[in-house]
């Protein structure tokens, strides 16, 4: 074979293996779609206390595991504590109060009934004088004493109503539903709340990162101290828009860590996102911006799914941790290609 013979075959092979892995790219990008694309994220919660203080006691080490309830570090107490201590001797004067005025509603009521027998005995007494004065057996000045005397009477009557009236509204509900005592509950109640955060606990399974209190040292409310990152995990993948033609959720997947070369997880596709930050639309009284670029072929638009490990990893993986996923939306020969597809991807990870 002559060495033109020889080029043109090498030519000819050369365009064939072009061929055959243009045609596989093309049904590997509908079929067995992979990108490198993915990682691992676990939701992570800046730790802060709902309440400020010196800290007394760091009950863990940075980057231990914590479980919901645990506690994390607490706060000098007795500023609080004092606090619990004040609203239940508000509390106590509150129901002193509803006694004093209890006792004071009965005297009043005691003074309205004296004052209404005094108005009464002094109307009987003006209704004889009347009588008495038309037979002139009295003078008319005793006649007008007495009715005098009986307007005096029943002002005091309608002054011990009012007295009544302002005591009852004072005094308020009877019993636990009086006004008095609810706000100065409410007031204990959130004393004991206070009380209760000065205790910072965990509310989910997690490790802590960058915890650097030390006991001594004060925070504020609301002030971030430490990160819990969650034990839940969410692997995203991006996809070209083209790739996810055929995905459903529920679909077969392979995911392989970067961290983890060599090893596959089984996992399935949970959800495809709704969209992505490019088509969201901002009501902000701008006209619109239409993209200007004079090429021909755009770049393609990523499309975000999740996927669900069958079995976590034996070691847990760090937020952030990258991976590379393989679907599996096609028949049995697409199936067998694709693992091999993501097989090579595994192996190639011990050399990068």
């Amino acid at each position: 074979m002559t060495p033109d013979q020889r080029f043109a075959r090498a030519v000819r092979c050369a365009i064939a293996l072009f061929v055959a892995l243009f045609v596989y790219f093309l049904i590997a990008d509908l079929w067995m779609p992979l990108t490198p694309q993915a990682q691992l994220t676990r939701p992570v919660v800046r730790l802060a206390p709902r309440v400020g203080g010196q800290v007394l006691e760091v009950a863990v080490r940075n980057n231990a595991h914590v479980q919901p309830g645990d506690l994390i570090f607490r706060l000098d107490p007795q500023p609080f504590a004092l606090a619990v201590r004040q609203a239940e001797l508000a509390l106590e004067e509150a129901r002193r109060t509803n006694l004093e005025l209890d006792a004071a509603i009965a005297s009043a009521e005691a003074g309205l009934l004296a004052a209404r027998s005094t108005a009464d005995e002094l109307d009987s007494e003006g209704r004889r004088m009347k009588v008495l004065v038309e037979r002139a057996n009295v003078s008319r000045q005793q006649h007008d004493q007495t009715l005098s005397r009986a307007q005096a009477a029943r002002a005091q009557v309608a002054a011990a109503q009012a007295q009544l009236r302002e005591l009852v509204s004072r005094r308020g509900a009877t019993g636990e539903d009086n006004l008095r005592l609810r706000q100065a509950r409410n007031a204990l109640e959130q004393a004991q709340l206070q009380l209760s955060y000065s205790a910072v606990r965990a509310d989910r399974a997690g490790t802590l990162s960058n915890l650097q209190l030390t006991p001594g040292a004060y925070v504020a409310a609301g002030q971030p101290v430490a990160a819990l990152v969650d034990d839940r995990i969410d692997i995203t993948a991006d996809f070209r828009e083209k790739s996810l033609r055929y995905v459903q959720p529920g679909d077969e997947a392979v995911v392989v860590f970067d961290a983890r070369p060599g090893e596959r997880f089984d996992a399935r596709v949970i959800a495809i996102d709704a969209g992505v930050r490019e088509g969201q639309l901002e009501a902000n009284g701008d006209l619109a911006a239409p993209v200007m670029s004079d090429r021909w072929v755009r770049d393609a638009q990523r499309q975000r799914l999740h996927v669900q490990l069958d079995t976590a990893p034996d070691v847990p993986l760090p937020s952030g941790a990258k991976a590379t996923v393989q679907l599996f939306p096609g028949n049995r020969l697409s199936r067998l290609l694709g693992s091999a597809q993501i097989g090579f991807i595994s192996l190639l990870h011990y050399i990068y």
